[in-house]
């Protein structure tokens, strides 16, 4: 973020913060029973949506002016209240306009919710605001803002010269730019994947434009692009999220919600759209600019069954694709193979490791589940936590000089830390099989903070270090066996406490610490009512036939709680009961509710008889119900 639009974004989560009470947040988590009659269902979800905009149209003080910002303006917009003061405000605030797309596509909402009803005065310094430097940013959440928000605000000032606007493009051409690069963002997102997939909190940087331009767009192919865009999305968030909470793996995520799964953007959307978890708070701050127009869109049956409508276990694996890379590496954007494993009681979920994100990446974890997850740490993983300018300059284009250091004041404070718990690394490989997990580290001599950290949660309880090397505990209704590799000792887990924190804060929870540069990390997830007991449990565990070397790189051979036999050595495929994993034959999406091709751009959704098909190739959407 650059530093006008990064002051933006500070105010409106000061205003956040000092939220009054809403109602969702402190309330009964909700029943995540299904909610069959579709009108009764429709009926909750704008309820959902009113208490957001209520919300956040209550924070409003008349008596202190700065209240009044680009959050709820456009809802008193678009309720067509308060007009005069929303006036003077708007003028007030496009006198001294922010840069950049968290600047803009706020800007977007009051633009198009205020076309109507604000003054002509208003209007034409919204205008005149566009003639400003505006800034694209760097990722790919940046870049879907930037180009939506100037693709609306093209449409909305069309035939207008180059000087009127910050680039000195015409309307037309910006409109051309635009329209190209969204297009070319589909198109790699429904052939190859996304580069910033399964994000925690990012998700609402893809969801609000594509809903902009889903109800904004005077393109009808454009708009029809926006609502098959946020049904992709949606999909894909219903596969992997456990009781609404979205797990690992992420190519993006933040001290907190890696720690509490439930603490992330995400939940704000499982909670609107499926109503199967609580929001976070202030519905997670973005959460209000999709509420804003989230009547236009209506979750289709078969994604919300999906997510809510769960009668068995299942695995999906997927295909997404690396951040884009600008130096040292061999493939712009290398592939990312992700498998999920969901049950009732506990999700697993990996890539295959390597350098994914350069800062908040989340190669894997085992996360179980909690009748109210506020609050709760309900998860398990380990990782190298590396830092290094190396890997700054591969995935950015700035001066390499300010690298460590300046990312730490960037909303990344752990980043430089050797106690962090967010990152990845190209030392780390990772194979998962059902609800087992073998990650293998290989770190060189020299590297920057030659150990791995193996996060226990506060909320693990009966944790018994076992002769036999295994690390027993239970989650909830899980079992987990975690087992090093190499010898280790605990450290209390200190935690970061938002992006801009500089103090760690001792939330509970230990880290397990190992200063070997060959090791690993062996996690067994099983349900408690598999076992008559936690003791039968452990000696289940005990008898499985295990071996493993460190060197001359880490390897190891062992027969799953699950029967399979597994051999995994670092920098080799593994091989699952004698045969090699062949990732060449990863589709983009399989399992048995998402399916679709490398490079097909169709997307087939299904649940039971429920089944729609997005076809980006024709743009259309089919549904269908199955006599079976």
């Amino acid at each position: 973020m650059k530093p006008r639009s990064f002051s933006v974004f500070v105010t409106f989560l000061a205003l956040m913060s000092s939220a009054q009470a809403q109602p969702s947040y402190a309330a009964p988590p909700p029943s995540g029973v299904v909610v069959a009659d579709a009108a009764a269902r429709r009926a909750a979800y704008e309820q959902r949506i009113d208490e957001v905009l209520n919300w956040r149209a209550g924070l409003y003080d008349p008596a202190n002016p700065p209240t009044l910002n680009q959050a709820n303006i456009p809802i008193y917009l678009q309720r067509g209240e308060r007009i005069a003061e929303c006036n003077a405000r708007v003028i007030e605030m496009m006198s001294d306009p922010g840069s950049g797309p968290f600047w803009m596509f706020p800007c977007v909402a009051i633009a198009f919710t205020g076309r109507d009803v604000l003054s002509p005065e208003a209007r034409q310094s919204i205008r005149d605001a566009w003639r400003t430097r505006q800034i694209r940013g760097d990722t790919e959440n940046h870049f879907v803002m930037y180009f939506a928000s100037l693709y609306l605000m093209s449409e909305l000032y069309p035939n207008e010269p180059g000087d009127t606007w910050y680039n000195g493009r015409s309307s037309e051409e910006n409109l051309t730019e635009s329209r190209a690069f969204l297009l070319d963002w589909m198109n790699l997102t429904t052939t190859v994947g996304q580069g910033e997939f399964n994000a925690t909190h990012y998700i609402g940087e893809y969801a609000i434009p594509m809903l902009y331009l889903a109800t904004w767009a005077k393109d009808p192919e454009m708009r029809q692009r926006g609502r098959m865009m946020l049904d992709w999305l949606f999909a894909e968030l219903a596969t992997v999220t456990l009781d609404g909470v979205l797990r690992g793996p992420n190519s993006r995520t933040d001290e907190g919600s890696v720690i509490e799964r439930w603490n992330a953007l995400a939940s704000f959307f499982s909670w609107l759209l499926f109503d199967n978890t609580p929001p976070t708070k202030s519905y997670g701050g973005w959460g209000t600019y999709f509420a804003l127009e989230a009547k236009n869109y209506r979750v289709p049956e078969v994604i919300y069954r999906i997510a809510v409508d769960r009668d068995g276990d299942y695995v999906q694996r997927d295909r997404a694709r690396v951040r884009r890379r600008w130096r040292y590496s061999e493939e712009l954007s290398p592939p990312v193979y992700k498998t999920n494993y969901l049950r009732r009681d506990y999700a697993v979920g990996s890539t295959r490791g390597g350098q994914l994100d350069p800062i908040q990446a989340h190669a894997w974890d085992v996360t179980w589940a909690e009748a109210d997850p506020r609050g709760k740490h309900n998860t398990m993983f380990s990782l190298h936590p590396l830092s290094s300018g190396r890997v700054m300059q591969m995935y950015f284009t700035a001066y390499p000089e300010p690298w460590i250091k300046a990312v730490t004041f960037e909303g990344k404070p752990s980043y430089d830390s050797p106690d962090k718990v967010v990152g990845s690394s190209p030392y780390e490989q990772v194979f998962q099989d059902l609800d087992t997990i073998i990650a293998l580290y290989a770190i060189p001599e020299g590297t920057r903070f030659p150990h791995i950290n193996g996060f226990f949660s506060k909320d693990l309880q009966d944790v018994t270090e076992d002769e036999s090397g295994w690390i027993f505990a239970r989650g909830g209704d899980t079992y987990l066996a975690y087992r090093p590799l190499a010898p280790y000792y605990w450290i209390p887990y200190l935690h970061y406490d938002g992006g801009w924190a500089k103090v760690q804060q001792d939330l509970g929870g230990r880290l397990l610490t190992s200063p070997h540069l060959h090791n690993g990390t062996i996690v067994q997830a099983a349900a408690a009512d598999e076992f008559e007991s936690f003791a039968a449990f452990q000696s289940a565990m005990r008898a499985l036939p295990l071996t493993f070397t460190l060197d001359p790189v880490p390897s190891v051979q062992m027969t799953t709680l699950r029967g399979k036999q597994v051999d995994f050595t670092f920098d080799q495929l593994p091989v699952v009961d004698g045969k090699p994993v062949d990732y060449s034959q990863w589709k983009l999406f399989e399992g048995p509710h998402l399916n679709a091709e490398v490079g097909g751009r169709k997307l087939t959704i299904t649940h039971g008889k429920l089944r729609r098909v997005l076809d980006f190739n024709t743009l259309t959407i089919s549904d269908s119900v199955t006599t079976r």
